[in-house]
C-alpha cells in the first residue's frame, strides 16, 4: 500500500459498505491500508458513482469525515 500511495497523487478507496453510517474498518487489512488512503468513497448506486466522477475531475480531496478519525485512532494505538 505504501508503494502504491507513493506512486499516485491521490489514493481513493472505493467501498460499497461506506453507505452504512455504522461501518468501521475493523479487519487487519483495512487498518493496514488506512494510513495510505487520501480519500474514500462509497460506490453502491448511480449517485455515488456520479460523486466519484465529479471528484476525479478535481484536485481537491472530498471525503467522508470518518477517514481522519480512523487514521487518528490508528496512530494513537
Amino acid at each position: 500500500m505504501e508503494r502504491l500511495h507513493k506512486s499516485c497523487s491521490r489514493l481513493i478507496w472505493l467501498n460499497p459498505l461506506l453507505r452504512y453510517g455504522a461501518y468501521e474498518p475493523k479487519s487487519q487489512g483495512n487498518k493496514a491500508m488506512l494510513p495510505h488512503v487520501d480519500e474514500f468513497r462509497p460506490v453502491h448506486n448511480l449517485e455515488s458513482l456520479a460523486g466519484l466522477i465529479a471528484a476525479l475531475g478535481t484536485h481537491a480531496a472530498g471525503t467522508d469525515g470518518r477517514l481522519a478519525g480512523w487514521q487518528t485512532e490508528l496512530r494513537q494505538g
